[in-house]
């Protein structure tokens, strides 16, 4: 599967966006969806993931509350939902996917296949 984020760009804190990711190839749906994030002179980190019907969700305990992932497996579309954005969101956002990450989600090394990353940047 291949993927592609997009959707990011420069808000003011408290402020909202929203990312998509678009992925190819008929099975979308055979695949669990995740967000990751990487800030400048960081390592990247998990953001939240999606199971593949779309059942489960799970999140990073900085964005819980302020984020939501969802998936619309027959548009083969992910979306992660970004509200109340603060300066520290501020970061190259990632979409990735796997058909067996499960309880590894978390992992960055789980996931077998990622998009090119679109930018956020929040302003104070």
């Amino acid at each position: 599967v291949q993927l592609q984020a997009f959707g990011g760009g420069l808000v003011q804190a408290g402020g909202s966006l929203r990312l998509s990711c678009a992925a190819s190839g008929p099975t979308f749906g055979d695949y669990y969806m995740g967000w990751f994030r990487q800030a400048p002179g960081k390592e990247r980190e998990f953001v939240a993931a999606i199971a593949r019907g779309g059942g489960h969700t799970y999140y990073a305990e900085s964005v819980e509350g302020r984020f939501t992932i969802s998936r619309d497996n027959a548009k083969n579309m992910g979306y992660l939902q970004l509200n109340s954005l603060k300066p520290e969101d501020t970061a190259v956002y990632y979409c990735a996917a796997d058909r067996s990450v499960r309880y590894y989600y978390s992992d960055v090394g789980s996931w077998d296949y990622w998009g090119q990353g679109t930018e956020v940047t929040v302003s104070s």
